[in-house]
């Protein structure tokens, strides 16, 4: 007999108790006391590409005319409400659960038949016989995690990148004449406009918005259809390519039916992919972030370029202390994912024969780092990059007194008499053009010419 808050559930291992008011069944249960690890449930589009997919399979299963079309409409509804977080409270499994997913699979079915059953005849809707008609966990979960990480590129991240790229390109041209010194080594460089700067976090950007446009050529590849090993047992033959065309309609994006079935559920390799160019926009994100951060320094003793927004004090015993605190959040979101992708690279070689052993994790982990990658950018462009200001003065200054400016004349006095202006004029703290009237005997016009700093930023041969 249960407890008063719960009820009576069976499972092909018998019965056990599960709270009254809850939607899911004994499997789900089961998983609830099994894997008490992270306290962290499955991500929400994760739960979404799920929901997505058993709507896709109810349609599919009727126009087939393998599940009776009214119970078919109601999984459907059902599951487009799990899709929609309606019932994400019934989602409790936590990330670290059976490596197949299976946990969330069932999950998914219970909940789905349980909201389903209100509004058939007859006899209650089965999770497994009509929820999951013609599918196993280990073409299920594979094909939401590919769903659910291609929405979240294409919905998310895609539109992030753009939009940060486009505050970068607006500051660029509002600053494409103002010349700075570079640097290279963290010294000082030959100049160049602050435009010409930004523009290497845009190019950044782009490159990085065609790598993942090119890894989603395979992840929307779906195995779905391959069912238990890959072989589609207990599936119809056309399962597969309707199913993709039934997601590609729901989802509104579009998805195909993988040729190789096998490769879908024994490998992750797809998703690695993904991940990996996810690293390496982290790589650019954080290349981004520590240029702001170095730019912003000082604001005396270090370069103190530019002036980014002050958004909160930076010190409890510091007083007036402000800090770059949105480009540091930046550099541990990209480290977070760094770190991501180690994770989904090790769970990525552990396909098995005919199964990928961990689903939950690969899932988990993409979805988490898209997300932050997304919110992360669109914070950066507009708490820091539309808000930056230059400090002039102190660019123009450091830029007079930067002795590089000297490799300008190397085509007309040699490397070796250019360097020694550098050094002088570096060592007694004079302008370039100073000591190099003195050393050359050349007119002080022609070396203006030579030597302004704006020119140099156009490149060529100005000897």
């Amino acid at each position: 007999m249960a407890r008063k808050d719960h009820r009576i559930e069976h499972d092909s291992m018998g019965e056990l108790e599960v709270p009254a008011d809850a939607l899911w069944g004994a499997q789900t249960q089961r998983a609830v006391q099994n894997f008490p690890v992270s306290g962290r449930p499955m991500p929400r589009g994760f739960i979404r590409g799920l929901g997505l997919v058993k709507a896709a399979a109810a349609e599919v299963n009727a126009s087939l005319g393998l599940v009776p079309k009214a119970r078919a409409a109601a999984i459907r509804k059902a599951a487009l409400a799990v899709a929609e977080g309606r019932h994400d409270e019934q989602f409790p499994v936590d990330i670290f659960q059976t490596g197949s997913g299976t946990s969330s699979n069932m999950n998914a079915n219970e909940v789905i038949a349980a909201l389903a059953s209100r509004s058939v005849r007859g006899k209650p809707v089965h999770p497994n016989d009509d929820v999951n008609h013609g599918q196993s966990s280990n073409d299920v979960v594979p094909t939401a995690l590919r769903v659910s990480a291609q929405l979240a590129v294409t919905g998310e991240l895609v539109p992030a990148i753009r939009h940060l790229r486009r505050v970068i390109d607006r500051r660029a041209r509002s600053l494409a004449k103002v010349t700075k010194t570079g640097r290279t080594h963290l010294m000082d460089a030959m100049p160049l406009t602050f435009g010409q700067e930004l523009s290497t976090w845009s190019a950044q950007l782009d490159s990085a918005e065609a790598r993942l446009g090119d890894s989603l050529k395979r992840l929307r590849r779906l195995p779905i259809g391959g069912t238990a090993i890959g072989t589609g047992v207990n599936a119809d033959p056309r399962f597969g390519t309707q199913m993709a065309r039934a997601l590609s309609k729901l989802a509104g994006t579009r998805f195909e039916s993988a040729d190789n079935k096998f490769e879908g559920l024994a490998t992750q390799d797809d998703a690695v992919e993904l991940s990996g160019q996810l690293n390496a926009l982290a790589v650019a994100l954080m290349k981004i972030a520590n240029d702001l951060r170095w730019m912003n320094s000082g604001p005396l003793a270090g370069l103190g370029e530019v002036e980014l927004p002050a958004l909160q004090p930076g010190s409890s015993i510091m007083p007036g202390k402000v800090n770059p605190v949105v480009p540091e959040a930046a550099c541990m979101v990209c480290a977070q994912v760094m770190g991501h992708h180690t994770a989904i690279t090790i769970a990525g070689q552990s396909g098995n024969f005919q199964l990928n052993v961990m689903l939950p994790l690969v899932a988990s982990n993409l979805l988490d780092g898209i997300n932050l990658m997304s919110n992360t950018m669109r914070l950066l462009a507009d708490t820091v990059i539309e808000g930056m200001k230059v400090r002039r003065d102190v660019v123009g200054a450091a830029l007079d007194r930067n002795p590089i400016l000297v490799t300008a004349l190397n085509p007309v006095i040699g490397y070796e008499k250019a360097a020694a202006i550098a050094k002088q004029a570096y060592r007694e703290g004079r302008p370039v053009l100073e000591v190099a009237v003195e050393a050359t005997g050349m007119a002080e016009g022609e070396l203006r010419r030579l030597l302004d700093p704006a020119a140099l930023t156009e490149g060529g041969v100005k000897g």
